[in-house]
């Protein structure tokens, strides 16, 4: 995979609470930066131009009490309806890639970062795979996922699944990879898995 630079920009993927996030924390310990697009999707819908537009086409009850998008109930719209999703990520991705694009090549600039690291839950979905030069799946049984996003985001199986069936399947994102971490043991065999692929990369 061509190069985009003389750093490496490491895509993370892989299913709901699989421990994506983790793992780029990891490469973050080594050097690397990570670009958090959930962190960046939360900007984009606390930015006034883009709040105006959610409200304007889903209407006030995706609005919290304090005027804020409440996420929870715009989430319960979107991924009720693909079509509504579809509008939603025209709303909102422009903003997110448009930052992302920004900070890889702040990132890039700076001699301190060894890597850069795209945190993106939707990477392949919105065709950022061929950004990377090495893409990571995160693998993780089942019964894992679903233990940590009730624990860790109050969401039940039933909701993981409707939304893992709005993107693409994780078979087809671990034939993508260039590398599997298997996330199915404690942190530190994570931790040495991601220290091996930095190894091969820096």
């Amino acid at each position: 995979m061509e190069h985009t630079k003389d750093k490496p920009v490491i895509g993370i993927i892989g299913g709901i609470a699989s421990g994506k996030s983790a793992v780029a924390a990891a490469f973050g310990r080594l050097g690397a930066a990570v670009v958090d697009a959930d962190a960046l999707a939360r900007e984009a819908l606390d930015t006034q131009t883009i709040r105006e537009a959610i409200v304007a086409r889903f209407g006030p009850r995706v609005l919290g009490d304090a005027g804020q998008i409440d996420r929870r109930a715009l989430a319960e719209i979107v991924f009720a309806d693909a079509a509504e999703l579809a509008v939603l990520n025209r709303i909102v991705h422009p903003f997110v890639l448009g930052r992302a694009e920004a900070l890889i090549a702040r990132h890039q600039r700076d001699p301190a970062v060894k890597a850069v690291v795209l945190d993106m839950p939707l990477l392949v979905e919105v065709g950022w795979a061929d950004r990377c030069d090495r893409i990571v799946f995160v693998r993780c049984d089942r019964a894992a996922r679903m233990e940590r996003a009730r624990r860790g985001r109050s969401m039940d199986e039933r909701t993981v699944e409707i939304r893992e069936n709005f993107q693409i399947s994780l078979d087809t994102k671990a034939a993508l990879a260039d590398n599997t971490i298997d996330n199915n043991s404690d942190f530190s065999a994570l931790v040495r898995q991601v220290e091996f692929i930095f190894s091969e990369m820096t």
